[in-house]
């Protein structure tokens, strides 16, 4: 037995052809070169990456170089009139793909969206105990589901720095360790040390003396001895002698002070120290940041907004963040923001939300699944739960095309969807189309693996 997938069928029949059409071009003008250059770097980066060179999606796939392969795609439905485009490669319908199927297989090695599994006889989905179900209409709340990157808030780093060149002679911090703010991270012994040291005595000196001429001359003014001109300059001076001692100990605060030459670098405020470049006898100086310590009490979700779907997002619109590597866990949290800028690689817009980081489970590059709520509802399939499979990394569930046809859908499962055995499907399956929801098992096997035994499944090209 074999299986071999409906894409392979449309890649077979476009290697006839390829995608080599290309448009000629005349030498770039000496204003245009520049663009020119930027051009011709795109297109050698989408053939590197497999790409149809003038249009940015699968070479084998490109309807825009190969006519003949658009009538296959609109016999499938996978079809994008407005653009030319297969629909589910279409580079302006769906930016982020990249002009590649929603799936990448290879990526994920669970079945392809679409695969077909066809029974052989007539009476082997009875004897499998296959059993089938219409998906009703449903109602659910709309909403935009989008890749998200969990990042630092950039207003809770904090980089700390030498402020005197040194030898480390202890180091009290870790990568990983959570500090409090004034905790010491580490000891530096510094000749420049005892240089403040003596400045700080000299400036708490002439405090002392500006403030003890200003008490005398007030003391005379009050016996008529001074005059009050004199009183004036001398509480000028204690004045001036009290903001230089200030300003010293503005300089000097954060570090801490030590002794013998030494001085103590303190964390400027709570949080888990993240980089770490010193090193006990190590010699540090003013540049380069000794450690970095972030607040991870809350953190950033930046969420890929697809260009087409911008104008369907605003601030403060309410996300759930998902965590597949958490367990399928939920966050929520509300727009902050939306970049005002296009990414010109995924045409994909940043919207950032909040998060609250209770226990510190988020971390930094993690991703997820962001679902917007856009407001309003959304068509939906509710079907029983039995008719949801989860293949590899992925849900499936099959939809009967014929008495023994079968294709396997990949499926978007609304959340928190379910009521009295029955599950809303987002995405995958229309209403009023007949799915698998007993032994669908039995379909599942076989997109898995080349066969489930002797002669009871064959899968087809269609």
């Amino acid at each position: 037995m074999r299986r071999l997938l409906t894409l392979l069928t449309i890649v077979a029949l476009a290697a006839a052809t390829g995608c080599g059409r290309k448009e000629e071009t005349k030498p770039p003008a000496a204003g245009q070169a520049a663009g020119q250059a930027s051009a011709d770097a795109v297109k050698e980066a989408r053939a590197a990456a497999g790409l149809c060179r003038e249009h940015g999606v699968l070479e084998p796939l490109c309807t825009k170089c190969n006519p003949a392969l658009a009538p296959v795609f609109q016999a499938k439905g996978d079809w994008c009139p407005d653009h030319g485009f297969p629909k589910s490669v279409c580079p302006i319908c769906y930016p982020e793909r990249g002009g590649r199927p929603a799936v990448d297989v290879s990526a994920d090695d669970a079945p392809a969206d679409g695969t077909k599994v066809i029974l052989k006889g007539k009476d082997t989905a009875r004897l499998a105990g296959i059993e089938t179900a219409t998906a009703l209409a449903g109602r659910g709340a709309a909403e935009i589901v989008a890749p998200v990157v969990i990042a630092y808030d950039a207003g809770r780093v904090a980089q700390v720095t030498a402020r005197a060149p040194g030898v480390v002679r202890r180091v009290s911090a870790d990568i990983g360790s959570f500090v409090p703010a004034g905790a010491t991270l580490a000891v530096i012994e510094s000749a420049a040390v005892s240089g403040d040291q003596s400045r700080m005595a000299a400036a708490r000196s002439r405090v002392q003396s500006a403030q003890a001429d200003y008490r005398r001359e007030a003391e005379l003014e009050k016996k008529g001895i001074s005059a009050r001109k004199e009183v004036q300059a001398a509480q000028q001076a204690a004045r001036e002698a009290s903001a230089e001692l200030e300003a010293l100990q503005a300089s000097l605060r954060g570090v801490g002070a030590g002794s013998g030459g030494r001085y103590i670098v303190k964390a400027p405020v709570s949080g888990v120290v993240t980089q770490r470049t010193v090193s006990l006898a190590g010699y540090v100086d003013t540049h380069a940041p000794l450690f970095e310590i972030v607040d991870t009490s809350a953190m950033w979700g930046e969420v890929a907004v697809a260009e087409a779907e911008l104008g369907d997002v605003k601030a403060g619109m309410p996300v759930t963040i998902v965590m597949d590597g958490l367990g399928g866990r939920e966050f929520r949290g509300t727009i902050a923001n939306i970049a005002p800028i296009i990414d010109p690689q995924t045409r994909t817009a940043k919207a950032r939300v909040r998060l609250p980081n209770t226990g510190g489970l988020l971390r930094a590059n993690m991703y997820g699944k962001a679902r917007i709520a856009v407001g309003g509802t959304r068509s939906s399939a509710v079907v029983p739960q039995g008719a949801v499979q989860r293949a590899k990394s992925v849900k499936l569930a099959f939809v009967r095309l014929k008495p023994d046809e079968f294709e396997a859908r990949r499926v978007e499962v609304a959340p928190g969807a379910r009521h009295g055995g029955m599950v809303e499907i987002a995405s995958g399956v229309e209403p009023g189309e007949e799915i698998v929801v007993a032994g669908s098992f039995l379909l599942k096997t076989e997109t898995l693996k080349d066969s489930i035994g002797a002669g009871c499944c064959e899968v087809e090209t269609k």
